[in-house]
């Protein structure tokens, strides 16, 4: 039997590249698995050769030790791989298929997967929701490793009919499985469409691919807000503008680019750990609160950005509990739309993967995607965390060449 290396997370700080179990068709107990899944059997899943699997910022939270997430717990929820063995209830999908894993774990058999709605999941966990590799969200072993099981194997994945066609753009495809659709889903939620104009706050990975969903979507003027220079420096090079919400007034840089203060529609890519305006502290509610300051009258909020139950990080006690001191008087007043949550990948990773096998979009370059070898993600995380404006694939078995 092949054996398995995998990228553990090892306390605040901290993740390494460790060996692992080979996976095998039952979930068995282990760090971050709830009692209800124990030992629980996936004859319905298959087991992924992973050609490639990214580096998330969600990941970056709990490495930063901004959540409950246990030591041992193998990370990482954007997989694309070759099946390489089925479970005996599996019919759709067959040893050597190349497929993109949703970040979301759905059984597609309840009621809210029936509705398309694979972020609240009701039979994969202790509570709605599931997904591959992280906290509170089933204890599914991650795919930042060289094999993973993918549980509902017919329903979690969508299938590449022509490989040697995907892997020519697998840089790009890799995306779907969580960035491209978190930053489409936060755009649909806001309302982008034909010449809006959009504030996407911040300038990560989920960010560009934010901005790059609202440009395919027909915006007419798309702004990254980032504090960092070499992010902005990247929106810019693909069409974006891009100010730094903390330089000065926002509504002020906003007017200096479209002549009026305000946009229709924004989108928050960057989450809990956001910082305050002006003094760059940690405020959890910063974001939102400019985002509601600077979106017009009936325009629409998208919240992709990651927010908490528990945050043991935090500096006052209320954040560490997931309370956001947000000012939503200003959201009433203004009669603005707020949507938020995990993103149902599955309602948009088709049509996106049919805009980059047309060419439509070219989302790889857009995130700066960065090969690594598996063997070098301590490193991955180390640089991410720094901020460079990259967005780092793993390639666990050398698979991906020139790309």
């Amino acid at each position: 039997m092949a054996g398995n290396r995998a990228v553990v997370y090892q306390g605040p700080g901290k993740v390494s590249v460790e060996s692992v179990e080979y996976p095998e068709l039952v979930l068995k107990p282990g760090p971050g698995v709830p009692p209800i899944n124990e030992n629980r059997s996936c004859p319905h899943g298959a087991i992924l050769k992973v050609v490639a699997t990214n580096i998330c910022g969600s990941d970056q939270h709990m490495v930063r030790g901004r959540t409950t997430a246990p030591e041992g717990l193998v990370l990482g929820h954007e997989i694309t791989g070759e099946v390489v063995e089925v479970g005996p209830d599996v019919e759709y999908r067959k040893v050597g298929d190349l497929v993109s894993v949703p970040f979301n774990v759905a059984c597609g058999r309840c009621r809210n997967c029936i509705e398309r709605r694979t972020d609240v999941c009701l039979n994969v966990n202790d509570h709605p929701g599931g997904a591959y590799g992280y906290v509170d969200m089933g204890g599914w072993h991650g795919g930042q490793a060289e094999y993973v099981m993918v549980p509902y194997a017919d329903w979690n994945t969508l299938r590449y009919d022509d490989k040697d066609q995907a892997m020519e753009k697998i840089l790009d495809l890799t995306m779907i499985t969580d960035i491209f659709p978190t930053g489409y889903h936060g755009c649909v939620q806001a309302r982008v469409s034909t010449g809006s104009t959009v504030y996407i706050a911040g300038g990560g990975p989920v960010g560009q691919a934010a901005a790059t969903a609202a440009l395919l979507l027909g915006a007419a003027a798309v702004i990254v807000g980032d504090p960092n220079d070499n992010r902005r420096a990247l929106a810019r090079s693909f069409g974006c503008e891009a100010v730094d919400p903390l330089a000065g007034s926002l509504p002020e840089q906003i007017e200096q680019i479209l002549g009026v203060p305000e946009v229709d529609a924004a989108v928050d890519c960057v989450g809990f750990e956001a910082k305050g305006h002006h003094d760059g502290t940690e405020q959890n509610a910063a974001v939102l609160n400019q985002a509601m300051e600077v979106t017009r009258a009936a325009g629409g909020i998208g919240i992709p950005g990651l927010y908490v139950t528990e945050d043991p990080g935090a500096k006052d006690e209320a954040a560490r509990h997931g309370s956001v001191s947000l000012r939503f008087g200003i959201g009433w007043a203004k009669s603005l739309s707020f949507a938020t949550g995990q993103t149902p990948t599955m309602q948009y990773n088709r049509a996106l993967r049919e805009a980059i096998l047309s060419d439509r979009v070219q989302i790889a370059r857009n995130v700066n995607a960065t090969v690594l070898p598996l063997e070098e993600a301590p490193r991955g995380y180390e640089e991410f965390d720094r901020g460079e404006p990259k967005k780092f694939v793993l390639d666990p078995h050398g698979l991906l060449g020139a790309a």
